[in-house]
């Protein structure tokens, strides 16, 4: 029996025991697996079934494809539909749930088994969950505000029309600048009244009704007969239909063989702040009565007491998710025999430890220096000691989709490594059906990672470097010596109607001055809210509260003997002075001051002003962790522990080389370096107290330290000498060229009218003279020169993603083979290989396979007409900055050398 299929008929908690089991401890052993770590560390594919219109030798094919290319499995999402049914050539869009739809899943899951790829699934199609099976009843709701000024002599007014799924609340009259305090409520109409009376109303007087209705929010990107209502995610009902409805089909797919996972993506439910059972849970679980506060929720100066109404609805609509979301949806997978996997963060109020709720969190955003989604999942697992955390990869990567290169993709995964991220989610893999033309469909927003690319063919050796570096990241335990509080209450207090989402107003308070005073000065860290205190205690060093204002005295209480226990706090910007919620507002306040005050009333906390403070304090809290001199902050470091060692993950996410002296405070002085890239170690030279750190742009490298005595200090660098010039008469071949073309100087594909729109690969080919053997210890390098660093785009709320600031000399991967034997591929900096092995005395061949990528080819096309398609089934995406395409530089285009590095 497979591994898969034990865990699947295991019980949940004793596979997550056998996620903890993978980690390896000896030098020895995590030296060995890092060459060829374990399947499950490799990436995995969010495979976009378009209409869905599949066919299964294509997905057959598609499956061997992912295999070839080092994916680790594949998460079925079927989306919106790219072409109409056309009975002439049978081709057809499969109703989503249908029995062939249902089929087709249950060929992948069993053809992907043998494959060794691990099957993961959404639990409905596009996002979020919702669909045709949700009635208006079961939809997101919301609640509004309408206003309705009395005239002179008013004395009755109508009814606001109320349909189905909505429901009249409340209403209050006073005058148009009344604060809520001042407002009155009236009675409501009786049922079916069409009119309200306001005789008795004074002069001047606005109606202001209380309307619980649905958003109208439509399930995003949905596939045929997957289209309807997003489903109300505080609601224990509709979410159990969805599960009925949806997920039970989808899992009866699978038969035996369960998913990995099942999959929830990000909510994104807009709006939605209200449910139909709201006030008498609001009642239940906070105390008072929520229906005369209402005014206070809309009140565009609210005061403490609004503040605080608000802040009680925040935590009662977190509290409702948690419970009728996320825990039915884990319970369920875990009934079935798979896990939960869940992009927890967005709107419905999810919290930072709702993540403790789903099995496999997962993240999204490689912005390392600011406030993250991906910090907040992977934070949730390292408090709530859950092993992986995924992270949704290369969403928005340099648009339009097929521009993205394997450098681009490495600039991006980096980021995400440094969050703590050890599981890829590659967005994405587009299925095509045979008949489309090259390169195939593409999602409307994204990249494409599939064998239509044409750099397909360093695919295998970009995976292996996620792979590895995915593994390392996964042994011992996470190592972040700083936490920073989050203020979900004072985060609570600033919600407003239709603005819920505690991920949204969170930047106010850990802002990227903050984040990056912390970074910079030489820490990694985690986030940590109140409920994961109570959960599970404080074990950071050091805890940084940024301008807290509302806590709960409880929260306070355990920060206090955090400290008694020896931790540190260093609040920035003011100390705490109020109560969270309205219940006993004043008295609990002042219980807050006093604890306050005791608490930095100790030496061992302390309150500075401001971000720019932080570093000085935090140095004198705790040791600094990592150190560069000169500095250099685009480069940064995420630590994990082991018994006896430590792991270092270095990353430089910037487009120049840097070139410091690194200083790590270890107790470890023996140490190697690891190669993400092949899997190779190379001894630390010098002690990790201080050593030369050397990385390229966008260059990575893992550090290993264990007991022992630290290695001889780095012995002079050998001399380098240019032994040719290979720069010129190259013989290129072109796919269905007649003959190869000399290319007297190296230059760009697209300044050629023939291959000005070509996207694939092309082969140069070129011999040089050796005149003997290189010497003992000589080494014999292939460099293809130096990229350049180009300048920052202009930030755009439209275009989010990111991309690397680097035209490299290979555009924009290549194979490189030596007298007919393959010495590598370079996709990143530094494009030079070492080809000494491969070298003889006299003729050399060389053959360089490059390829570039498919936009040029989309540049010589027409777009695709839509108008048919939309008029049918509504506009549900629209490809994203493919108009004006033109074809970028392809090929070889820098100065290439032979060069000779000699023993110093």
């Amino acid at each position: 029996m497979k591994i898969r299929h034990l865990l699947a008929a295991a019980p949940l908690a004793l596979s997550l025991v056998c996620l903890h089991a993978q980690t390896q401890t000896s030098v020895a052993q995590i030296e060995h697996t890092f060459k060829t770590p374990p399947n499950d560390a490799r990436v995995m594919v969010r495979w976009w079934w378009f209409g869905p219109a599949v066919v299964k030798p294509e997905l057959l094919k598609e499956l061997e494809q992912m295999k070839q290319g080092g994916f680790g499995g594949y998460e079925i999402q079927p989306v919106y539909p790219l072409a109409l049914d056309d009975p002439q050539t049978g081709f057809r869009n499969l109703p989503y749930l249908s029995p062939e739809f249902l089929d087709d899943v249950g060929y992948v899951n069993r053809e992907g088994d043998k494959l060794g790829l691990r099957a993961n699934l959404t639990l409905a199609s596009g996002w979020p969950y919702g669909g045709p099976h949700t009635p208006v009843t079961d939809a997101a709701a919301m609640i509004r505000e309408l206003r309705a000024p009395l005239q002179p002599g008013q004395n009755s007014a109508p009814v606001p029309a109320i349909g189905n799924g909505e429901q009249l609340l409340a209403v209050f009259a006073g005058p148009a600048d009344a604060a809520p305090s001042a407002l009155r409520q009236l009675p409501l109409p009786a049922a079916g009244a069409l009119r309200i009376d306001t005789s008795h109303l004074p002069a001047g007087s606005v109606l202001r009704w209380y309307v619980m209705t649905r958003t109208g929010q439509q399930v995003k990107r949905a596939a045929v007969d997957a289209e309807g209502f997003v489903l109300d995610h505080f609601s224990a009902e509709a979410v159990q239909k969805h599960l009925h409805d949806v997920a039970d089909k989808l899992i009866s797919a699978f038969g035996n063989q369960p998913p990995y996972s099942v999959f929830s993506d990000s909510l994104e439910v807009f709006e939605a702040d209200w449910t139909p059972h709201l006030l008498a849970e609001f009642r239940s679980r906070r105390g008072y009565d929520l229906l005369p506060h209402l005014p206070e929720l809309f009140s565009a100066n609210p005061d403490a007491e609004a503040l605080s109404v608000r802040h009680d609805w925040g935590l009662t609509l977190t509290e409702l998710v948690d419970q009728n979301y996320l825990t039915p949806i884990n319970q369920w997978a875990r009934e079935h025999r798979t896990r939960f996997r869940s992009q927890t963060y967005g709107s419905p109020a999810v919290s930072l430890s709702s993540n403790a709720l789903v099995d496999l969190p997962e993240g999204e955003g490689p912005q390392w220096q600011q406030f993250s989604f991906t910090r907040w999942a992977t934070s949730a697992s390292h408090v709530y000691g859950r092993p992986i955390t995924s992270s949704e990869t290369w969403t928005w990567l340099h648009s339009p989709a097929f521009r993205a290169t394997p450098l681009d993709m490495k600039a991006e995964a980096d980021r995400f490594f440094l969050q703590g991220i050890n599981q890829l989610m590659a967005h994405g893999w587009a299925y095509s059906p045979p008949s489309v033309p090259e390169p195939g469909w593409s999602f409307y927003a994204a990249g494409v990672f599939n064998a239509h690319n044409p750099w397909w063919i360093v695919m295998p050796d970009v995976t292996s470097y996620f792979q590895r570096v995915s593994w390392i990241l996964r042994q011992g335990q996470p190592a972040n010596n700083v936490a920073i509080y989050l203020p979900e209450d004072d985060a609570y207090a600033a919600f407003t109607p239709g603005k819920v989402a505690l991920t949204s107003v969170m930047p106010r308070w850990i802002t990227p001055q903050l984040t990056q005073a912390v970074e910079n000065a030489g820490y990694n860290f985690d986030y940590i809210d109140a409920k994961a205190i109570a959960a599970r205690g404080i074990h950071y060093p050091v805890l940084i509260m940024p301008n807290v204002n509302r806590i709960a005295p409880a929260t306070l209480a355990q920060i206090a003997a955090y400290v008694h226990n020896g931790g540190r706090v260093i609040a920035v910007g003011r100390i705490p002075a109020h109560a969270p919620g309205l219940e006993n507002f004043a008295a609990v306040s002042q219980r807050v001051q006093a604890a306050a005050k005791s608490l930095f009333a100790s030496d061992r906390s302390k309150l500075v002003s401001s971000a720019e403070d932080l570093p000085a304090a935090l140095h004198a809290a705790v040791p600094q962790q990592f150190q560069l001199t000169p500095a250099a902050p685009e480069v940064g470091f995420i630590r994990r522990k082991l018994p006896e060692g430590e792991i270092y993950f270095i990353a430089n996410t910037s487009n120049q080389p840097i070139k410091a002296t690194m200083k790590l405070h270890t107790r470890y002085l023996a140490g190697e370096w690891l190669d993400p890239d092949s899997g190779a170690t190379s001894p630390l030279h010098g002690s990790p107290l201080s050593c030369e750190l050397d990385l390229p742009p966008y260059g990575s490298r893992i550090l290993l330290l264990h007991t022992g005595a630290a290695s001889p200090a780095a012995p002079p660098a050998g001399q380098e000498t240019n032994l040719a010039d290979l720069s010129s008469n190259w013989s290129v071949s072109f796919p269905g060229a007649a003959a190869p073309e000399t290319m007297a100087h190296l230059s760009s594909w697209t300044d050629s009218q023939k291959t000005e729109f070509f996207s694939g690969v092309a082969v140069y080919r070129r011999a040089f003279t050796l005149p003997s053997a290189p010497a003992a210890g000589t080494s014999i390098l292939l460099d293809f020169g130096q990229g350049t660093p180009t300048p920052e785009p202009p930030a755009s709320r439209e275009h989010p993603g990111m991309h690397a600031l680097y035209d490299p000399p290979i555009r924009e991967a290549a194979v490189v083979y030596v007298n007919g034997q393959r010495a590598g591929s370079l996709w990143h900096p530094p494009y030079r290989l070492d080809i000494t092995h491969l070298l003889q005395p006299g003729k050399n061949t060389l053959e360089v396979r490059v390829a570039n990528t498919a936009i040029n080819e989309l540049a010589g096309e027409s777009r695709p007409d839509y108008r048919l398609l939309w008029a049918r089934y509504g506009r549900r995406a629209v490809p994203q900055d493919m108009n004006h395409l033109a074809p970028v530089p392809s090929g070889l285009l820098g100065h290439i050398t032979l060069v000779q590095q000699s023993a110093p």
